[in-house]
């Protein structure tokens, strides 16, 4: 079958690498939705309901009907929910505190097909921090790398020489989890190699 257009929801470039990385060329249009409206939510609902947010938002933007896949990430460690840090500071005093420890990576999945029907999911990937030391925190927030990235950290950048081991899916980590993507295109019917770009 002939794949509809599939639209990105995120400005992310860690996302739109890795569907890139996996043969899918998505259009890229980043929601303006206000991610304020979420309030008290556990790790789980939170990612869900900015994830819906987000791909709902340009779902009501575009001009033909296509597939929208919209995500958010955050990293919980001792009850606490973390997004991006507000600035070197906060990354610093964040590494300080995930350092030697195990934090769980939420990314919540929207899809939505031409019906405008959504699926909405969430994984779950747990990451042990490496006990690094308070120099080479340094070192790594001044790269800046970490002040885009949920939890602070990339695994597919300099982060990942921070990271002693993951457990579950491991692009789920850095943005999206290809293995619930595949999944969740299947649910609408269609295989994921119909979105190659040949």
């Amino acid at each position: 079958m002939n794949a509809p257009r599939f639209v990105l929801a995120s400005a992310s470039p860690a996302r739109r690498q890795l569907l890139h990385s996996v043969g899918i060329a998505p259009v890229v249009q980043p929601s303006d939705y206000d991610e304020s409206q979420a309030q008290q939510l556990e790790a789980e609902e939170l990612v869900e309901f900015l994830a819906l947010g987000k791909a709902k938002t340009v779902v009501r933007q575009l001009q033909e009907p296509a597939l929208v896949l919209g995500c958010d990430s955050v990293l919980q460690l001792d009850g606490q929910i973390y997004g991006k840090p507000e600035g070197a500071a906060v990354a610093v005093a964040r590494w300080q505190q995930m350092r030697g420890r195990v934090g769980r990576l939420y990314t919540g999945h929207a899809l939505f097909n031409l019906a405008q029907q959504a699926q909405v999911c969430c994984q779950v990937t747990e990451v042990y921090f490496a006990d690094i030391s308070d120099s080479q925190i340094e070192a790594y927030v001044s790269t800046q790398e970490p002040l885009h990235c949920a939890g602070s950290f990339a695994l597919d950048g300099y982060g990942g020489l921070f990271i002693d081991k993951i457990v579950g899916c491991h692009s789920n980590v850095i943005g999206l989890s290809l293995p619930l993507l595949r999944q969740m295109l299947a649910e609408f019917g269609y295989d994921v190699t119909d979105f190659w770009h040949r």
